[in-house]
């Protein structure tokens, strides 16, 4: 009995994996430039010498400089969002808000090219379009849904949730923002302050921290 052929693609599955790569490709060669060289090196002619291919390939993926930017932008917030997703739900709400909170600064220190663009204005130029904002709030609806968990279990005061997230993610992009500008001496210093910023956030939000 002979054993049956092996698993094929068709052409249109073959191509569309192709554009896959090519394009994520790109994005990282973009992501590694900014990393590298610096914002002003984040050009359609720079990425295609990067990947030794005319610019007439990525102007067909993305358009122009701020659609390869947007997809950057995108991207990174699909990346954001597996990384909130990898951390469990337990029955502890503080322990989950601070585990996902650790996640974000995991994701700024290992995506530091796109972390940049998307939070840090590294593409001074660039303005998100409504589509990248909105994957924005999809990235960070898990921080969301944790604190509206605190709140309904009591262990938050009645608050707006999302003017917590943007509080709590102010106060830690803040120590992120820092540490990229070269405020703290070494990489542990900053942790230890991302910690204490952490900590005295959720503290803030407590019920028991406001009650005599």
């Amino acid at each position: 009995m002979t054993n049956p052929p092996n698993a094929y693609k068709t052409y249109s599955e073959v191509k569309l994996q192709q554009q896959q790569l090519l394009r994520k490709n790109v994005i990282d060669a973009a992501c590694i430039l900014l990393l590298e060289e610096g914002p002003e090196s984040v050009t359609v002619r720079r990425v295609a010498q990067k990947l030794n291919c005319s610019t007439k390939i990525i102007y067909n993926i993305f358009g122009n400089k701020d659609g390869l930017a947007n997809e950057m932008y995108m991207d990174g917030c699909r990346l954001l969002t597996q990384s909130f997703q990898q951390v469990p739900d337990t029955a502890n709400v503080l322990d989950d808000l601070s585990a996902i909170c650790w996640a974000y600064w995991q994701f700024a220190q290992l995506h530091t090219g796109y972390y940049k663009m998307m939070f840090g204005g590294a593409l001074s130029d660039f303005k998100p379009d409504e589509q990248s904002i909105e994957s924005t709030a999809t990235a960070l609806y898990r921080i969301k849904q944790t604190v509206i968990r605190a709140i309904e279990q009591g262990v938050f005061e009645e608050h707006d949730p999302l003017l917590v997230v943007q509080m709590l993610w102010s106060a830690l992009h803040g120590v992120i923002h820092l540490q990229f500008a070269g405020h703290f001496s070494t990489l542990n210093i900053a942790q230890e302050i991302y910690a204490f910023t952490l900590n005295n956030t959720l503290q803030a939000f407590k019920k028991s921290s406001r009650q005599s």
